[in-house]
């Protein structure tokens, strides 16, 4: 070196330490501009810089100062470039270089640019670095066992060499890296294989032992660094007997495992992992043919023929290992057609979701959101559905598979070449990033560091860090948006007439995929497609354009027809509304709501085909409005009506909409089941409210009264007063009236009791809108009784003929309608009946207890189970609102913190006054919430009331996914309420039954 490198050039080389590397150019002499070229375009010019010094001072030590590394260097660019860029990628190899100093001298092949090294010479290069004679029938290590493990590591390091520098400096192809660390895996499992036959000794012939490799080494695919997946076959050689050579084998199979993945002074080579046999880690670590086939044919689940899809054998006895492939393969490609090959899909989904740590989620490059995983996965997924009937697309290969499968027109050309770049892109970063420490790694960092030598080893010299994070989350969108399309698009493009130049699936074809997707009825699924996109209008575009997602949303729910069918039902309705399709479009969470409540809620599906603008909810906040802004809204509304008749039918438009609106909170978990109870019973308060006042107005015109003769007021009873309604729930009410002074008494009875009724009539009358059933059954004398008593006949009555019952009933009286002051009054009324200071007696307790085993005996539905009867079962809902209020009538009278309508509070009450146990009230509550919880999620999914977990394997799924449960882990959701309602049954046994 002349002169020393100006600060600029150092810059613009890419060094970080100037000084240092100032210092370290100045000892390159002869070779400085050779180097300082290949430095300007390594990964790291200050750690390739450092390295090559301390790889000098090492290789002039082995030698004497008879090899002069920087003169060859001077003589030799393309040597210097591939050293010089292994160096700045792999910090790794560089500490091998120096350990091995004569090991950079394979770097020197000229042919290096343009050969990729046979299978069969890295197979023979592993075996000798045992001692072993690749020629034999069953290669054997002669050199010491310790021996040969090391040379088999240092054999290993000096072959990646030559295929790391093809990847580094000569921009050797993904593909054929992978297929290149691939065989020299398989040729470390043959020698392998050898010092383990040396182990074993003589008794190692009787056994014959074969090595399937499985995953990406079985795809010829590998990482730089990656679990090896194996599994091992054996047979027992001629004469010996099966339990002789099934120990051997094991033997051999162990030993296998430890040579590559045991520690030794030479490091480690990577682990052989087994888990993919069958039975896993708990199954036998060999078997034979039969073994394998009777546990495939009986036993084995859907992600174990999606793992055999890559199975072939790479070691061993190779005649048995391809009898076995031969064996596997007529099952791989029919495992679409097994039951439960769509949940075990979805599964395997959620597998990989749930296999990410938290803390990684956001830079995981092979499990994460638009990961490898995803690319893999689909492509999969497709060779499994029409690799049946199609042997052309059945490469174990993904990119080979993609290939394929475009050209085949199972994927669009667009899309594939697009899907073929990403995933080229995101496997060449995961090569660089194990790359540097030779370490198992898929999280890519975030230190601004490692970025730039990242950033630099993929090819971007300008801002690296910063480039590299833009384009790989550039290439995680496009992975995550056509994994969606992957398997929709070419659906539509079979029903859709879409011109263009790709092949397209067959309406055949289409059946398949759609029915592998979990559609129970493909052709009408066909059929809704196509309604949905035929034509060239705008709304036909955007659905285009919508559905490869919205498809996905739906093959994810539990039925995935019905919200296909109401998707196209509210679109035929809403296609030409300008809002209605741009919303869904550029809103994708209004998008991914739609799809989940039309698959998953009749209930609300029925509501949102009644009225479609329920769609705009959606979007909103989901919070229920306050009774306040309800009751305001409803009486506005009706009293702008001309009619009673036409009142109520607006404020029923209200109700649906904030029913909607409650019941899709519930099911995106922004309201919670006490919160939704709240809701629906303020929703009813402003219901009955507006529907009151509306009568009222009318009856009083209609008679010819200036004014109303009776002030009214409507008590609300049972769950309704206890602020516990559920979606199917009726509204239990008691009608009270006050004669105005002035009035006559008679008229103004006759008047309350028309009012009352047209309450009743008008909101139960068949709509558009839900009903909503008023039922007085609960006033004295039943249905005998009067419909609606003055304040007077109340006291009069409950002074002489009230029964046990009535009192019981009246603690979850709540006057919340109508007139305050006779609200007040009627309050007044009756707490000295529900909360007597002495409390209920001994018979009164008895009393209770016999009703109690009497509505047990005579309510609980023919055939229904009691043990999953959410009202009546045992520790359901009725055991724990008993238990609550005889605590009540035992002691409100002398508690006041007792006298609530509201369950809940009450127990929160029992136990601030030392009436309860703590950890027994936290029983009963968890009980009574997970029984409301799943009583209203079964009336979502059902689309009407129901008491009881549901039978058909649908519902349940979707009530398993309502209450955040996998769809396929239904067991575990009747499992966690049976323990809870049988723990909650318990301490009712002690509490309320003594």
């Amino acid at each position: 070196m002349s002169t020393p490198p100006s600060t600029t050039l150092l810059v613009r080389t890419g060094f970080e330490d100037l000084a240092a590397a100032r210092t370290g150019l100045a000892e390159l002499g002869e070779a400085y501009e050779v180097v300082l070229e290949h430095l300007a375009k390594a990964a790291d010019p200050d750690l390739a810089l450092r390295t090559l010094l301390s790889l000098r001072d090492a290789v002039e030590a082995a030698t004497d100062g008879r090899t002069q590394l920087l003169a060859a260097l001077a003589a030799d660019d393309a040597t210097a470039c591939r050293l010089v860029h292994v160096l700045g990628a792999s910090q790794a190899l560089g500490e091998h270089l120096v350990r091995h100093p004569d090991h950079w001298q394979v770097l020197q092949d000229d042919s290096l640019p343009c050969t990729r090294s046979a299978a069969w010479r890295l197979r023979e290069q592993l075996l000798q670095s045992v001692g072993a004679d690749p020629d034999s029938d069953a290669p054997t290590a002669t050199l010491p066992d310790a021996e040969a493990v090391d040379n088999l590591r240092v054999a290993y390091r000096r072959l990646l060499l030559p295929l790391v520098a093809r990847d580094l400096a000569h921009g050797q192809q993904l593909d054929d890296t992978a297929a290149e660390i691939s065989d020299l895996a398989t040729g470390t499992l043959e020698a392998a294989l050898a010092v383990a036959r040396a182990r074993v000794g003589e008794q190692s012939a009787r056994a014959r032992l074969a090595v399937i490799a499985m995953g990406k080494c079985g795809a010829h695919e590998l990482n730089y660094v990656s679990d090896v997946d194996v599994i091992f076959v054996h047979e027992a050689a001629d004469g010996v007997e099966e339990h002789d050579a099934t120990r051997v084998a094991t033997q051999l199979a162990a030993h296998l495992m430890q040579v590559c993945s045991e520690h030794t002074r030479e490091g480690t080579i990577w682990p052989v992992d087994a888990g993919l046999r069958p039975e896993g880690n708990q199954g036998p670590l060999v078997r034979t043919v039969a073994s394998h086939r009777g546990y495939y044919e009986r036993w084995a689940k859907t992600w174990e023929f999606q793992a055999l899809l890559k199975a072939r054998p790479v070691a061993g006895d190779v005649e048995l290992g391809e009898r076995f492939c031969e064996m596997v393969a007529p099952m791989v490609w029919s495992v679409a057609e097994r039951d439960g090959f769509v949940p075990d899909v979805q599964a395997m989904r959620r597998r990989v979701l749930e296999h990410i740590p938290s803390k990684e989620a956001q830079r995981q490059l092979k499990l994460g959101a638009g990961g490898l995983r995803d690319v893999e996965f689909a492509v999969q997924l497709l060779q499994l559905v029409h690799g049946r009937a199609d042997e052309t697309v059945r490469a174990p290969t993904t990119l080979s598979g993609l290939f394929q499968l475009t050209r085949g027109g199972y994927v669009g050309r667009a899309d594939g070449e697009a899907l073929h770049e990403a995933y080229t892109f995101l496997r060449s970063l995961e090569h660089r990033i194990q790359l540097f420490q030779l370490r198992r790694t898929h999280v890519v960092p975030a230190d601004e560091a490692a970025l730039r030598r990242l950033g630099r080893s993929m090819g971007f010299f300008r801002n690296p860090a910063t480039t590299l994070e833009e384009e790989w989350q550039r290439r995680r969108r496009l992975v995550r948006r056509l994994h969606e399309k992957l398997f929709y698009r070419p659906l539509l493009e079979a029903v859709a007439r879409i011109p263009g130049p790709d092949a397209r699936l067959t309406l055949a074809q289409a059946e398949e995929r759609l029915k592998a997707l979990g559609y129970g009825d493909p052709r009408a699924a066909l059929r809704h497609l196509e309604a949905l996109t035929s034509g060239v209008s705008r709304s036909a575009n955007i659905q285009r354009t919508l559905l490869p997602v919205m498809l996905e949303w739906f093959a994810d729910s539990p039925d995935p027809d019905a919200g296909l069918f109401g998707f196209r039902r509210i679109s035929e309705t809403l296609g030409d509304t300008p809002w209605y399709l741009r919303q869904l479009r550029d809103e994708g969470q209004v998008a991914e709501r739609l799809a989940r409540v039309l698959s998953t809620s009749r209930f609300v599906s029925g509501l949102l085909e009644r009225e479609p603008q329920g769609v705009k909810i959606l979007g909103e906040d989901l919070t229920p409005l306050s009774k306040e802004a309800l009751t305001s809204e409803t009486v506005a509304t009706a009293l702008r009506q001309a009619s009673a008749v036409d009142a109520v039918r607006a404020v029923r438009g209200i109700r649906r909409r904030e029913l909607f609106r409650i019941a899709v909170g519930e099911i995106f978990g922004e309201t919670d089941v006490e919160e939704a109870g709240r809701a629906l019973t303020s929703m009813t308060d402003a219901t009955l409210e507006a529907t009151l006042q509306a009568v009222m107005r009318d009856q009083a015109a209609s008679r010819g009264f200036d004014a109303p003769p009776a002030r009214m007021a409507i008590v609300a009873m049972g769950r309704y007063g206890g602020f516990e309604l559920s979606y199917a729930s009726d509204a239990d009410v008691m009608f009270v009236h006050e004669v105005v002074e002035g009035a006559d008494a008679h008229e103004a009875s006759q008047f309350a009791a028309a009012v009352a009724n047209d309450v009743r009539t008008l909101l139960a009358t068949p709509g558009t809108d839900p009903a909503l059933e008023v039922d007085a059954d609960l006033r004295p004398e039943g249905r005998q009784g009067a419909l609606t008593r003055s304040l007077d006949s109340y006291a009069a009555y409950y002074a002489k003929w009230s029964a046990l019952w009535e009192a019981q009933a009246l603690l979850r009286a709540d006057a919340v309608i109508g007139d305050p002051g006779l609200r007040e009054r009627f309050t007044a009324l009756i707490d000295p009946l529900r909360y007597p200071a002495e409390g209920a007696s001994d018979d009164d307790v008895v009393e209770v207890r016999r009703i109690k085993a009497r509505v047990d005996t005579e309510r609980l539905p023919r055939g229904a189970d009691p043990h999953t009867h959410f009202k009546l079962g045992r520790g359901g809902l009725s055991d724990i609102e008993w238990t609550v209020q005889l605590l009540q009538m035992q002691w409100a009278g002398r508690v006041p913190a007792l006298r609530t309508p509201v369950t809940l509070p009450a127990l929160d009450a029992a136990v601030e006054a030392d009436l309860i146990d703590p950890d027994d009230a936290h029983v009963l509550r968890e009980a009574w919430r997970l029984a409301s919880r799943m009583r209203n999620a079964a009336t979502l999914v059902r689309g009407k009331g129901t008491d009881s977990l549901p039978k058909d394997p649908k519902e349940r799924a979707a009530l398993a996914s309502l209450l955040g449960y996998d769809l396929d882990d239904t067991d575990r959701m009747v499992n966690d309420y049976l323990r809870t309602t049988r723990r909650a049954h318990a301490v009712v046994d002690r509490i309320f039954w003594g």
